[in-house]
């Protein structure tokens, strides 16, 4: 198994402990560092003071190889990027470093908002959905240990930005009609305002009702998620997250941690045309997507990934044909 964890930027330090993700006795023995947990002390690494003043001084990174750790220092920020040799790897690590306490659990008050952008073809929306379950399939495991007889309610769930899609009727009395359709998932197709309120109901009083997206109709399904008090991480995924334009930059604002799903820009739209073709659309329709995808889907993955920099954690994607 190889895992790497490369460019970790130090955000908050003190004088006793290095804030960037350290690996554990436990982690090294299994030669895998692993990222913290959101609601624990990360664990420090013993230094020399000499060179503990020197990291204290500017952004460090973390690089494992074998049962050494490399730490590498610079003076640009740096993000985080998590690549695994597989995407079932990352959606464990993802899964295991999110996953809440039963202290945290059983806090009424505690609610993790994680926004997880990237650009069409990326695999926010399949990431979303195993580091959900996952979250929840080892909360199950760890809960039921006490009482086997007890199911312990998710404490995981997604809530997809499509819902926050505009209506075919608001396209419809736009100015350009044809081509507001025709460019539908571009920025201002969404709702950002309907979004930003929904996540501050959410912060503020502990459940909302979000809306989903049927896209067997093409509109959005008003009050279809519920996310309750007993949901304790919320994996918030979409295009524009992390954008800092207009209202998108206080949306971005809410989340606890941002996290970008890295790809190649071809490939994700080779997914994207391979996702239509797989529908059964017919070959002079796929044909048609190609040119549609240059018209709406490159355009928007390209403003989409001006955004990586505003992340907290890159996740760099993995052909999904190899897990």
């Amino acid at each position: 198994m190889r895992l790497q964890i490369q460019q970790l930027k130090i955000s908050s330090i003190s004088t006793t402990t290095l804030h960037y993700f350290c690996p554990s006795t436990e982690s090294l023995l299994f030669k895998r560092v692993k990222l913290p947990s959101w609601d624990q002390h990360l664990v420090s690494i013993s230094l020399n003071s000499r060179t503990e003043q020197r990291l204290l001084a500017r952004p460090c990174s973390l690089a494992h190889k074998g049962n050494s750790v490399k730490v590498k220092c610079s003076q640009k920020r740096e993000i985080p990027v998590l690549e695994a040799s597989s995407m079932d790897e990352v959606f464990d690590i993802l899964a295991e470093r999110i996953l809440p306490t039963s202290s945290v659990a059983s806090n009424p008050n505690t609610k993790h908002i994680v926004g997880l952008a990237g650009p069409p073809g990326s695999g926010k929306s399949t990431l979303a959905s195993e580091v959900t379950q996952r979250i929840n399939k080892f909360w199950f495991q760890r809960a039921c240990t006490s009482d086997p007889q007890v199911v312990p309610p998710d404490v995981a769930i997604v809530v997809p930005m499509d819902g926050f899609h505009l209506y075919r009727s608001q396209l419809d009395a736009m100015e350009n009609p044809e081509d507001a359709h025709a460019r539908r998932g571009a920025p201002w197709t969404f709702d950002p305002v309907l979004l930003l309120n929904c996540l501050k109901s959410l912060r503020k009083q502990g459940s909302v009702y979000a809306p989903s997206f049927a896209h067997g109709i093409g509109d959005p399904i008003e009050d279809d998620i519920f996310v309750s008090l007993q949901h304790k991480v919320v994996i918030v995924e979409g295009n524009y997250l992390l954008s800092d334009e207009g209202v998108w930059k206080e949306v971005s604002s809410i989340f606890d941690e941002k996290w970008f799903i890295d790809v190649d820009l071809e490939t994700a739209m080779q997914r994207v045309l391979k996702r239509h073709i797989s529908t059964g659309k017919p070959p002079d329709v796929a044909q048609w997507r190609v040119s549609e995808i240059d018209y709406n889907d490159r355009p928007n993955a390209e403003f989409i990934m001006k955004s990586k920099k505003n992340a907290d954690l890159v996740i760099k994607s993995i052909d999904f044909f190899q897990r």
